[in-house]
């Protein structure tokens, strides 16, 4: 089927309004909870197979952390649903208001390769929850992960509400021609553009889950032990391939030297002596971005790490000292296991770099000092974080996820993801049996002053 016919295949079922019934979508999701249940086995061999990730590494950050969000979405769904009463306004009475959440219809996902599973059914949820039918394109650098997801949704959902593209340029290229009622996409910067570019030929409404880079600021009163336990592990997991990873270390001078031994001792604790012969240890997804992350390093300001294995397309961790914000490190998101490393020598030093630069997808703050804390979180714009930890803000369906400015525009998980899939529409309900008249002309002076007493 090509993909011309497969969106309008799927706006002519969204239009038998099969999707808006509650039940419908329960048990939608509940479909996919068993296949993830039934299919954990060959989800995580596509993981092993794409990304060389370990059968933990991909339950603990891909496959168990949907299964938790689908709990928490089939929990909430039906509240979340139900139309919510508002106050009316003086101007209103005696009516009453409501909000609706209504689904947009026709949602395209476009997902990276990353975290090829939890970036790909995620927004599927949300969109689901939402009422959605829904396109899915998985990344074709993350190809036994794109065929899993083929083979469990085209098990789970006939085509005329959920489909699966496979394919890499020419078919993004084709979907991105179609008019669809959202775009929910996670990748790169510049090809968000596009897809916002594009969106803006159909004033289709979008949402960008894009990058950056992501700061960690270390300051003088951090239990360094527990911060370089916590930096490691965040920067380390899928190799360094995560859109949240701590980008760069900015820490303060005084604690710097025992910092970075600490780190060397986590990297090292985390993933051995000889991370390029560990079998969890993840791979570089292709030789594309195996050689641009080599050519990142200056062999010169390596201090830890720096060695490679091409066969397998895995580097070690590695720690780059004496880095300026002019090295090739520093002029682009990294997505790979190299931590630059910065000094400062007070506060208003670090926070004016970070604000100098692009608003970061996550900040990742590790600190003592309440003062500290506040500072950075009132005055530094970033999509999310965490403080004293890295990573874990993404944990939570409670939690809204997304970036600001050049890292995106738009928020999701749990409530967040329905409410990004969902149209809010507000509607007033007027009394029949009683008529104000104070709105109809002509305007009296009584009228005005009656009008001036209930508008303001």
């Amino acid at each position: 089927m090509d993909i011309h016919t497969l969106v309008a295949r799927q706006r002519a079922f969204f239009r038998t309004g099969a999707t808006l019934d509650l039940s419908f979508r329960l048990e939608a999701l509940a479909k996919l909870d068993r296949a993830l249940r039934e299919g954990e086995e060959e989800l995580l061999s596509a993981l092993k197979a794409d990304l060389n990730k370990s059968a933990g590494e991909g339950y603990q950050c891909e496959v168990g952390m949907l299964r938790a969000e689908l709990s928490h979405v089939r929990r909430h769904l039906p509240r979340w649903v139900k139309p919510r009463p508002v106050r009316p306004s003086l101007a209103q009475f005696p009516g009453s208001c409501r909000v609706y959440q209504e689904p947009y219809g026709m949602t395209l996902i476009m997902a990276p390769w990353n975290y090829p599973l939890l970036l790909s059914l995620e927004p599927l949820i949300g969109a689901l929850a939402a009422g959605n039918c829904c396109l899915l394109k998985p990344s074709a650098y993350a190809p036994a992960s794109s065929a899993v997801l083929q083979k469990l949704l085209s098990a789970c959902f006939p085509p005329d509400y959920v489909a699966v593209v496979e394919g890499g340029r020419a078919e993004n290229q084709a979907l991105l021609e179609e008019k669809f009622d959202y775009i929910f996409f996670t990748g790169g910067t510049a090809v968000g553009r596009q897809v916002m570019e594009k969106a803006a030929a159909h004033l289709t409404p979008v949402t960008l889950e894009l990058g950056g880079k992501s700061p960690c600021l270390v300051d003088a009163t951090a239990k360094l032990d527990l911060a370089a336990k916590r930096i490691a592990f965040g920067k380390l997991l899928n190799a360094g391939q995560t859109c949240v990873a701590p980008d760069y270390l900015l820490v303060h001078a005084s604690v710097k030297e025992d910092l970075v031994e600490r780190l060397k001792h986590w990297c090292s604790a985390l993933y051995g002596p000889d991370p390029l012969s560990n079998p969890d240890y993840v791979s570089i997804i292709n030789q594309k971005h195996f050689d641009r992350l080599l050519g990142l390093m200056d062999r010169e300001k390596v201090i830890f790490g720096g060695e490679s294995d091409p066969d397998r397309r895995k580097i070690q961790p590695t720690l780059m000292d004496r880095v300026t914000p002019n090295d090739p490190v520093m002029g682009e998101e990294i997505f790979g296991p190299i931590l630059p490393i910065l000094s400062f020598d007070h506060l208003s030093q670090a926070v004016d770099f970070i604000r100098s630069r692009p608003r970061p997808l996550a900040l990742y703050l590790f600190s003592e000092d309440r003062a500290v804390r506040r500072e950075i979180l009132r005055t530094v714009p970033f999509g999310g974080g965490c403080v004293n930890d890295t990573i874990l803000h993404l944990a939570s369906s409670r939690l809204p996820f997304g970036g600001v400015g050049n890292s995106g525009m738009g928020a999701y998980h749990g409530k967040y993801s329905f409410d990004t899939f969902s149209h809010t529409k507000g509607i007033f309900q007027a009394s029949t049996t009683v008529d104000m008249p104070l709105r109809y002309p002509p305007y009296t002076p009584q009228q005005m002053k009656w009008l001036r007493r209930l508008l303001k």
